[in-house]
């Protein structure tokens, strides 16, 4: 990622060239089900039409039209690979996106989507993480795995509202893009 100023006048790190914006969510607080957008290749295998469950971060149910197995493989890599390691917002309006191309190579089709990974966190999201040992770490929130799995779902249609601490929502994106 690359650090710059957004237009309030704070720091934020954002991936070139979707100028998507990225951070580590905190483990053990996923909850709901995430369908995936586009298919994902993992180690030469096809997966498609795909979803996970999540309940107190964990994966606790996983589905796929194809690439089951594998699918099941990635989330027993170790104790930590169930778990959300990014959560990552791209403009669904994107020059990549628009091209309407899937790479089926993750590192070329996460730019053109909102991707979720399971696996291991960044340390650099989290002000003061960076230097800490992976055990250091994974009591801070940073989930630390031996994978960093990404997996697409972004569409058009997409909708986020964040939620303050206080309880007030915020629309953060509409029709697949980010509004604030």
């Amino acid at each position: 990622g690359t650090t710059t100023i957004g237009m309030d006048g704070k720091e934020m790190i954002v991936n070139l060239p979707s100028e998507e914006v990225f951070t580590s969510p905190k483990i053990g607080t996923a909850e709901g089900k995430l369908y995936s957008s586009k298919p994902l290749v993992y180690n030469g295998v096809l997966i498609e039409d795909f979803y996970f469950v999540f309940k107190k971060g964990k994966v606790v149910e996983v589905g796929a039209k194809n690439g089951l197995d594998v699918l099941k493989q990635i989330l027993t890599v170790d104790d930590y690979a169930c778990e959300l390691g990014e959560v990552a917002l791209v403009n669904f309006d994107s020059p990549i996106s628009a091209s309407g191309l899937t790479f089926y190579e993750t590192l070329y089709d996460e730019n053109a989507a909102c991707h979720f990974a399971l696996g291991s966190s960044f340390p650099k999201c989290l002000k003061g993480a960076q230097g800490k040992t992976p055990e250091e770490l994974q009591k801070m929130g940073i989930n630390q795995s031996k994978i960093h799995v990404d997996f697409m779902i972004g569409t058009e249609d997409l909708t986020i509202v964040g939620t303050k601490e206080d309880g007030e929502k915020v629309l953060i994106m509409e029709k697949g893009n980010i509004v604030i």
